[in-house]
Formats: C-alpha cells, structure tokens, sequence
C-alpha cells in the first residue's frame, strides 16, 4: 500500500507516493532513494548561477523516535515522516544547481509538551546538524532549533548555537503551542537575538485548534500560508521589528497570504493607531523581511509579492526533505523557465545575489 505525499510543487504537479512503512530518517526512506532514480534529464536545472536554499530540512532517528513517542504520527496532518541523508541530499543539490543549503528542523518543532525534554531533543538535533555542517562545510549551513515555548532555555540555546556551535541562525515556528511572535513573553529571546544581529527562519507550523478548520486536509496546503499570515502581522502589529531592528527575519512560501492582505493590514493598521504619523506602513513593514520562494512561486505567488516588496529580499528555498526530489525539480524547473525579474538577469542570479547578502549580515 501507498499513501500520498502532498507536494509543493508547481501546477499540474502531480502526487508523489510513498510506501505505508517508510524507512527510518538517515538511511534508504524515500526522500533518501529518490534523487537517482528519476527517469528525467536534469540538463535543464543544471544551468547557470547555483542556487542558494535557505529553506532545507533534515530529521534524524532520535528527533523521529522522541516525535512519535509523544504521538505525532502524522506530522501536521501529513501521511508520516520522510527519509532523509546528506548523500541523497547532495545528489539532489547537484541535479538541481543548487550550490548550498542551510539545514533545519521543521514542523512542529522540538517542543512536544515536556520543557526538559524539549531543551534535550534542540541540543541533540542542533548538534547533528551542526556535524551534517561540519562534514560538509561548502554545501550546507545550519538553523538551529529553540525549544519554545520555553524561553529561557531558548536563550541558552541560542547562546550555544550562535556563539559555540557556529549555526547561521535559529529557526522559530509561526507559533509556539497558540503563543504567537508578538507576544511579549518572547522579548527577551528578541533581546539575545538583536544584540547578535541574528537571522530567524519563520516556519510555519498547525494553529491552534487545527483540526476545527482543516479537516482531514494536510495543514501545508492551506494552514501554514495563513500562519505565516499570522505571524508576521503580530510581529508588525505588536511593535517586535521596530524595538528589534537588527534581527534578519525570513518568511517561507513568498509571504503566504500577505501580499494579498497588505492592504486590509494598512487599512486596519491605520484605524488602530489612530493616524499615528511617524509610524511604518504594513507595506513598509513588510520591506524589513526576507521571502524565500519554497512551495508554488510561479505562476502567481511571484508576481504578488513582487507587486508589494520588489524582488530584492527574494531568495530560494526547496522545501527538501518535507517536498519530494520530483517536486523540488519540478518548482526549479518553474524558476528557471518563468519570466526573467526586473533585479536580476535570471532568477537564479537575483536569488542567489539576494542571499549572498542576507547571510553576510546585510538588510532587506
């Protein structure tokens, strides 16, 4: 038996299977095997500048074992977990032109109910992947993992990862059990963050109450753009991006549904501040984050955000291990065939330009 993996891949993408039982992460699983195995020519994605994927996942044994002990099965509504190996994932790099990826741990995270065990569970997965790093130091970056809820112990662990281990950034969720980024019980993780000019990958994850609203439907499909949504209006709304200016935020899946919000946002923005001069606009709000082109970003997806914050906080994300090889392909292949942008001769050039940036600590 075969269950269904939903993709990210562009339209007419077609649903990739996976064996009921999938091997366990590290070795032969699906997203392991399948980067040889496809009968496509890759001469078509092997072009020009290589890519640079802010936006890669990895899982290991211990993170998959500790998820499915705490009952998560189904991550997020989704069929199982993928398989993942740095080999597949290099093979992967290679037919795609992708020149470097920057690891982390997806949806939902690290934190399954126990602060003790969560802050275990980031140090192990930070650790691996910091190794993954080490092996490999041209091919892949690190995001670390933070065991929020719990901030103080997210504090110590951004003291380790950025000042010891050496990570390029810590991940957060779009929420962390119903608490959202703005709220103010986070400022003193902000406060560590800003002070070390840190860059934070906003993934999304489940809202509250998820299963009220998506059924028996995966919540990637629909969920994780509308918390995207969520997560960073809180962060404009509750005043986060103007006390913590140097912080480099990336959104995931080009904004979600935010650029076609932004004028909803303003329009309410200026009703509660109550025509507040001197304060930012969503739009210009919106300038202060990066967007990483994961998921469908053509034919539409480009275009709106493009309409709102230009191109040049665009950069290139793959979804790997969570998108199946076929599908990562498949949305390079979309990049590479889609109409040039307006910053830059390909989208390649423009992304990979764009992250070169964002990694050396320059701003949106």
């Amino acid at each position: 038996m075969r269950v269904p993996i939903i993709g990210m891949g562009g339209a007419g993408s077609r649903p990739v299977f996976l064996p009921s039982h999938t091997s366990e992460p590290g070795t032969s699983g699906p997203g392991a095997s399948e980067p040889g195995t496809s009968e496509r020519s890759d001469e078509e994605t092997m072009t020009r500048t290589g890519l640079i994927d802010v936006h890669a996942h990895f899982v290991t044994e211990e993170y998959v074992a500790a998820a499915r002990a705490a009952g998560i099965d189904h991550p997020d509504g989704m069929p199982g977990w993928p398989g993942w190996s740095a080999e597949a994932h290099l093979a992967l790099m290679d037919r795609g032109g992708i020149d470097k990826a920057y690891l982390s741990v997806s949806s939902p995270g690290v934190h399954f109910g126990d602060d003790l065990a969560a802050a275990a569970l980031a140090r192990a997965v930070n650790d691996a992947g910091a190794a993954v790093r080490d092996r490999h130091p041209d091919r892949f970056g690190h995001f670390a993992a933070l065991p929020l809820p719990d901030v103080e112990a997210s504090v110590a662990e951004v003291a380790d990862a950025l000042d010891v281990r050496g990570s390029d950034g810590v991940l957060v969720e779009s929420n962390h059990r119903g608490r959202y980024l703005g709220d103010a019980r986070l400022d003193p993780l902000w406060h560590q963050l800003d002070r070390r000019d840190a860059l934070v990958f906003v993934h999304p994850t489940s809202p509250p109450y998820a299963e009220a609203v998506t059924g028996n439907r995966p919540r990637p499909m629909l969920e994780f753009l509308f918390d995207t949504a969520r997560a960073a209006a809180d962060l404009m709304l509750a005043g986060v991006l103007a006390r913590f200016p140097r912080i480099r935020w990336i959104l995931t899946h080009g904004g979600g549904v935010l650029p076609l919000l932004t004028d909803r946002m303003e329009l309410f923005r200026q009703v509660l501040s109550a025509g507040t001069p001197d304060e930012a606009t969503v739009a210009d709000q919106l300038g202060r984050f990066w967007f990483d082109m994961a998921g469908t970003p053509f034919p539409r997806q480009m275009p709106a955000l493009d309409a709102v914050v230009g191109t040049r906080q665009v950069v290139y994300g793959s979804d790997y291990c969570w998108t199946p090889p076929d599908l990562v392909l498949d949305q390079i292949r979309s990049i590479d065939t889609a109409g040039p942008p307006a910053d830059g001769a390909t989208w390649r050039d423009l992304t990979t330009r764009n992250a070169r940036r964002l990694l050396s600590g320059g701003t949106a």
